[in-house]
């Protein structure tokens, strides 16, 4: 049994695994519940060779980032609520010119501006975009702190694969919590690797090095190519955990927070009778539409649980199953699901007295 685990915060499992990844400039903002992470990277960037900045806004953090992404640097910005809105315009920036970044979302409860309490109802900002045109970003959702080391380490890879921003999607609750983790080897990203990067013209050399970044080369290229793109992310990338849906009669869908409260949920269940399962969407985007295809022919109906007014992830749900079968919403806003209100509502839609979710 490996005995080289840390007791760490989420927060800091995503900065010291995005440190060890490569990462080499992060910019951003402090906000809660996210500011953890800033001020690791605050005390360890320097010791790393890297460079740390905390813009005097978000809107400035992100154009920094856009700089560090042009020249090929492995870099990061993270924030919360109405600071990850400010995010907006720079990320479809970095969309439009197929830069790779990483960006952290620690997601908190509210209409508009919210309440510093945990939450999921970013998932619409992350998942369809709150910027301009047809952008898609990869967004990781971690359900554990372990995840959030693991997840922020793979998502520099993909970035850079897939020339894109992935998100990683976490919550007031997962980012707080302190959990034993195995942390990621440490490597060193080559910043010069890249023929699209920006490399400058250095002193006596006549030739200008400065790549262009610019997305535009002409629609009739540009347009194809972004759609295969957005294609292929869509079918490599999908990842999701099934518990126990081999014979469930009804399937919850949770992910982060909610995810662990109904694992627990499926098993209490299971003892008083009720055959609950539960499938967690590790990316929500792409959305694991490939579960859904393989659902057993017993499951009658899919309970979306999740910390939202309306359902977000219920229209991904909707889609995914091609409305198939009933999709029911536990929905619990500011407060954490409980595992009894959860077999409760499941008890209501199993004897046909709770509605199938609205989509608005």
């Amino acid at each position: 049994m490996r005995e080289d685990y840390v007791l760490v915060k989420g927060n800091e499992a995503i900065a010291e695994a995005a440190l060890r990844a490569g990462c080499r400039f992060y910019a951003g903002y402090p906000i809660t519940p996210q500011s953890e992470i800033l001020e690791y990277m605050a005390d360890h960037m320097e010791e790393r060779g890297g460079v740390f900045i905390q813009g005097e806004n978000e809107i400035a953090s992100m154009s920094m980032l856009y700089g560090a992404a042009a020249c090929g640097a492995r870099c990061m910005s993270s924030s919360s609520g109405p600071g990850f809105d400010l995010k907006q315009e720079e990320i479809s920036y970095l969309s439009a010119a197929n830069l790779p970044a990483v960006l952290v979302n620690a997601m908190r409860y509210g209409l508009g501006d919210g309440e510093i309490t945990a939450g999921q109802d970013s998932y619409w900002v992350s998942t369809r975009g709150g910027g301009h045109g047809d952008k898609r970003l990869l967004v990781l959702a971690p359900a554990s702190v372990q995840e959030c080391a693991d997840l922020t380490y793979l998502a520099f890879d993909l970035a850079e694969k897939y020339r894109n921003v992935v998100e990683i999607l976490s919550d007031g609750a997962i980012c707080q919590m302190i959990e034993k983790c195995y942390m990621p080897e440490a490597k060193e990203h080559d910043i010069d690797k890249f023929d699209w990067a920006l490399t400058g013209k250095p002193r006596g050399v006549k030739k200008n090095n400065a790549y262009n970044v610019s997305w535009y080369q002409g629609y009739e290229t540009y347009n194809p190519e972004m759609r295969e793109k957005f294609k292929t992310m869509f079918e490599n990338e999908q990842r999701w955990e099934e518990f126990m849906v081999e014979d469930a009669e009804l399937v919850l869908v949770a992910y982060g927070i909610s995810s662990r409260v109904c694992r627990s949920a499926v098993r209490q269940a299971r003892k008083e009778g009720m055959k609950l399962g539960l499938l967690r969407p590790i990316t929500v985007w792409p959305f694991p539409r490939k579960a859904f295809e393989k659902m057993p022919a017993g499951v009658k109906g899919y309970v979306s649980v999740e910390m939202s007014l309306t359902a977000q992830m219920g229209q991904d749900i909707i889609l995914a199953s091609r409305n198939d079968r009933p999709v029911y919403g536990h929905l619990t806003a500011k407060e954490l699901p409980t595992v009894e209100g959860i077999i409760e509502y499941c008890s209501k839609v199993m004897a046909g007295d709770a509605d199938p979710v609205e989509v608005y």
